[in-house]
């Protein structure tokens, strides 16, 4: 599938995995809209970014609010063709802490609305406008989307049940919806990233870098943006994949810690 002149939306573009795969799509000739919280940054990418490059705000856990920012790209740039969703939050918590204290349920619901629920709400509205369209090719492809989930979602470490949830319902969704989808010419695949060097994990100590790399088989160092963008852009070029997880990650299987 040929990117050039297609609408593209990438949810958290506006930095990170999001903007590295925002940039391939725009050097590929997609018209892209980010869809993030931070609009600010967002405009900010987006004039970065240039050509037909827009940025739209949204909370993507909201029903309301995502379906509004996928009419605002679709006014702009013409209806979906391609979704990247990049959208998502951490946290950390033990199910009882060391006071014996339970988590907090807020803690837990919040992590699984923004990054579970919220890569569906932007999976079934993209695919909406997807199915409205005229197959792109002799095959019937209409269009194709990108979760992301993450090593987490395989080997949750401590701490991480909310997270490792959210991520590990991400997974079991790709090949259901891949099939879901497969009457109305709609690809779906998604990649679990490992240690990759986000804006966030960049703001940890060289020394706790140094290490998380070396937690990596090969090779020894974190993930860098531009691969998760390069497999991205893959799985939406490659129209025979399709309901697949995707491991970028080294060849690493976290610990418990």
């Amino acid at each position: 599938m040929d990117v050039k002149g297609l609408a593209a939306v990438v949810t958290g573009g506006a930095s990170g995995l999001g903007r590295a795969t925002a940039t391939k799509l725009v050097e590929a000739g997609a018209k892209v809209a980010l869809l993030d919280r931070n609009i600010e940054l967002a405009r900010e990418t987006a004039k970065a970014l240039g050509g037909d490059t827009i940025a739209v705000e949204v909370d993507v856990s909201s029903a309301a609010s995502a379906e509004a920012a996928f009419e605002q790209a679709k006014a702009k740039n013409g209806p979906t063709r391609v979704c990247i969703n990049c959208a998502g939050i951490g946290g950390s918590g033990r199910i009882v802490d060391r006071q014996g204290k339970p988590m907090e349920l807020d803690h837990y619901r919040r992590i699984i609305e923004v990054n579970l629920i919220g890569t569906f709400n932007t999976l079934r509205l993209a695919a909406a406008q997807m199915a409205a369209q005229e197959p792109l090719n002799e095959d019937g492809i209409r269009g194709a989307i990108v979760n992301t989930a993450s090593v987490a979602g395989y080997e949750g470490q401590i701490g991480q049940s909310a997270y490792a949830s959210s991520k590990g319902g991400i997974i079991g969704l790709t090949i259901c919806a891949a099939r879901d989808l497969s009457a109305h010419g709609i690809r779906v695949n998604t990649i679990a990233p490992g240690i990759m060097l986000t804006p966030l994990l960049a703001s940890l100590p060289e020394e706790t870098l140094d290490m998380l790399g070396k937690q990596v088989p090969f090779p020894k160092r974190t993930g860098h943006d531009t691969e998760y963008a390069s497999m991205a852009m893959e799985l939406v070029r490659n129209d025979y994949m399709n309901g697949e997880t995707i491991r970028v990650d080294g060849a690493i299987r976290m610990g418990p810690r």
